[in-house]
């Protein structure tokens, strides 16, 4: 990408959130210079985003923040959906544990979060962080990205990503059309802190009541959240008060007395994802690239994904191991499971806003009948099927597990990054050519005991002995014995150097 050294970074970040101080702190970790661009002040100090999954808990681990991270957050158990009588109509399990080693489901507070973040960020040398920098002007050059400020100031990149949000500056000052799924509801969103410690069971349920949705769940150890459908007579300037929040609050014995309302907002929740994610030398990512309503709680979610995707193929590009074309996987890669979050979502909440009481009538009768026993299972999201996979090696897209070695979790012990997982293999047979390449690249041989319990049973129920995965926890394929472990790492080389020309987005 270039080799011009008067640059003020190698990635320019527009955006201090979640995804762009996730994104910064994955680049500055692998070497890469990063100034991340910010247009407020100071950190937005309310909650937003109150839940992650275990894939990201394990994204956050790889980050070097993840002990702090699960002090901060609390394990969500099951999410019911119930009628205005208390009939279960849904019910998810969460309890347990993930392939990635974290709860399914955790809840979290926001301004918490990003000040682990920021933390990290700035112990980073690699890491700048200008505040009160908004974006007017994106000048996109051969050899570099310019970016200006309301005050003339200017930042030169290699490239530029914009994690700035739902209303991106830098989605619309690059051109990116957006692609609308048509889904929007107003939704009063009121934040508490109770005076108490206060059990509910569940943690989480949503209210399909047609006189007035409701969602109630955790918003992190201490807090709370209860989100309010309008209805058709409401106005906004009706419901997005504080005394409004207040009235819908009492039937759930929360008023002044015992509560602090920390925020009451109104939202329109929506459904939408950008037509493209790369333009040249600039990409989008989070809600700057797909916007979902907050029903499975994956909106951030899918952000930090994207920055777990993104950071090591900016990485490869930067460094001159890849060609720029690797960079078109990201959108290839991402987008089909982002679509089907943003469909999940979509799907949920056409349940839940249900406000025509015979419509909800005929929908409760159809859901109670349908549950079972046990909780469902929350929908995986499909593995990968294009961008940088092997072409027919096994579980090539599929999520890599995380499982305890040495009393610890493995990344913990092994690193994040391109690893080489196998259980007994004599890794001195591997090709020595190879494994300096891939180890120039970063990787890393692992090679576990058949000892450990959870990668003993994962390899030998596939019919494998070794694993290459990538620096985002998906595998690029499997293999078995050391002629194959060989020729995964060639093909890897092979699939780099070219830049993975048959990728489409």
């Amino acid at each position: 990408m270039g080799t011009d050294a008067d640059f003020d970074a190698d990635v320019a970040i527009v955006g201090c959130g979640p995804v762009g101080s996730t994104l910064a702190i994955l680049l500055a970790q692998l070497g890469r210079t990063v100034v991340v661009l910010e247009r407020h002040v100071q950190p937005y100090p309310l909650p937003r985003a109150v839940h992650f999954d275990d894939e990201v808990g394990r994204i956050f681990q790889s980050c070097g923040i993840g002990a702090e991270v699960r002090a901060i957050s609390e394990p969500a158990d099951t999410y019911e959906w119930r009628n205005a009588a208390g009939t279960v109509l849904l019910r998810f399990g969460r309890s347990a544990e993930g392939g990635s080693g974290w709860p399914l489901s955790s809840m979290f507070n926001q301004p918490t979060l990003e000040a682990l973040l920021d933390q990290r960020a700035r112990e980073l040398p690699g890491i700048s962080i200008r505040r009160g920098f908004a974006v007017t002007t994106i000048d996109q050059r051969e050899e570099a990205v310019v970016v200006r400020g309301e005050d003339g100031d200017e930042v030169r990149a290699r490239c530029l990503v914009g994690c700035d949000g739902a209303n991106s500056s830098v989605r619309s000052l690059s051109g990116i059309p957006v692609h609308d799924l048509g889904f929007f509801f107003d939704w009063l969103v009121a934040d508490v802190i109770l005076n108490e410690e206060r059990v509910f069971d569940p943690l989480n349920v949503q209210i399909c009541d047609p006189a007035r949705p409701t969602t109630v769940v955790s918003g992190g150890p201490g807090r709370r959240r209860w989100e309010f459908m309008r209805l058709a007579h409401e106005t906004l300037d009706e419901l997005n008060s504080e005394a409004r929040a207040w009235e819908l609050l009492a039937p759930w014995d929360v008023h002044p007395r015992n509560a602090r309302l920390e925020r009451h907002c109104v939202y329109t929740f929506g459904a939408r994802y950008a037509e493209q994610w790369r333009a040249g030398r600039i990409l989008l990512a989070g809600d700057a690239a797909h916007l979902m309503p907050p029903f499975a709680g994956q909106g951030m979610c899918a952000g930090i994904r994207d920055a777990a995707n993104l950071a090591w193929k900016l990485d490869l590009v930067l460094r001159g191991i890849a060609r720029e074309g690797l960079l078109d996987t990201y959108q290839a890669e991402r987008l089909p499971s982002v679509r089907q979050a943003i469909d999940f979502s979509m799907g949920l909440g056409k349940v839940i806003c249900v406000a025509d009481p015979v419509e909800a009538a005929g929908r409760d009768q159809a859901m109670a009948a349908a549950v079972g026993p046990e909780p469902a299972e929350v929908p995986p999201f499909p593995p990968l099927e294009a961008g940088v996979l092997h072409a027919t090696a096994p579980h090539a897209g599929e999520l890599f597990v995380q499982g305890n070695v040495r009393g610890q979790l493995f990344d913990d012990v092994h690193g994040a990054g391109w690893r080489l997982v196998s259980v007994d293999l004599d890794t001195r047979a591997v090709d020595t050519r190879a494994v300096e390449w891939f180890e120039a690249i970063g990787g890393r041989m692992v090679v576990l005991s058949g000892a450990a319990a959870l990668y003993g049973r994962w390899f030998s129920d596939r019919g494998v002995t070794c694993a290459l995965q990538r620096p985002d926890f998906h595998l690029y394929g499997c293999a078995t014995g050391a002629a194959g472990a060989t020729a995964l790492l060639d093909d890897l080389r092979s699939d780099l150097s070219t830049s993975l020309q048959g990728a489409t987005t």
